[in-house]
């Protein structure tokens, strides 16, 4: 019998958002490395053997939630690649209660982590590619609003992710 995939949970955001960092995904994240859509994860590595119960406290959770508010705030220097930072201090403490709703399912230690939200753009490429990239989006940069709009989870299976349940916000009433 195989271990279930580990279960990555994202913030889904507006149309409008999605699709500005999918453009700036693919114009700058190396295309053979590029094989995922623009996102913000919340939980890296959630047990997949507890798929079920995780599915069902996410529906109930998405349902009563309404969108929330995205501060995009800043162009970030990684490295080796260049992200999007963003500020929403409801998200951060959604965060922490699901951190301890799903302390008994031994969270990883990056799980464990605080929540820095953000959206990566570029990785992995050479740090000067990275650097020059970091300043020509800064230099242009200004804050916007976006919108998270629901959940999404996904089984890890080593590349590509594998779509298993999406949920908005508010669909619950």
């Amino acid at each position: 019998m195989t271990t279930p995939a580990p279960l990555i949970l994202t913030l889904t955001l507006d149309d409008a958002s999605q699709a500005f960092f999918d453009e700036q995904r693919r114009r700058y994240f190396p295309p053979s490395r590029n094989y995922l859509g623009a996102h913000l994860t919340l939980f890296h590595a959630l047990p997949g053997d507890q798929e079920t119960a995780i599915a069902a406290y996410l529906s109930q959770e998405a349902a009563r939630l309404p969108p929330l508010d995205l501060d995009v705030t800043g162009v970030k220097f990684m490295g080796r690649g260049v992200m999007y930072s963003l500020d929403c201090p409801p998200l951060g403490a959604l965060h922490r209660r699901w951190q301890q709703h799903w302390q008994p399912l031994a969270l990883t230690a990056q799980d464990q982590q605080g929540l820095h939200p953000h959206i990566t753009v570029q990785n992995k490429v050479d740090p000067a590619e990275a650097r020059a990239l970091h300043a020509q989006l800064a230099a242009d940069f200004e804050p916007w609003a976006a919108l998270g709009t629901g959940l999404a989870l996904w089984a890890y299976r080593g590349g590509p992710w594998e779509a298993r349940q999406q949920w908005r916000f508010g669909a619950g009433g």
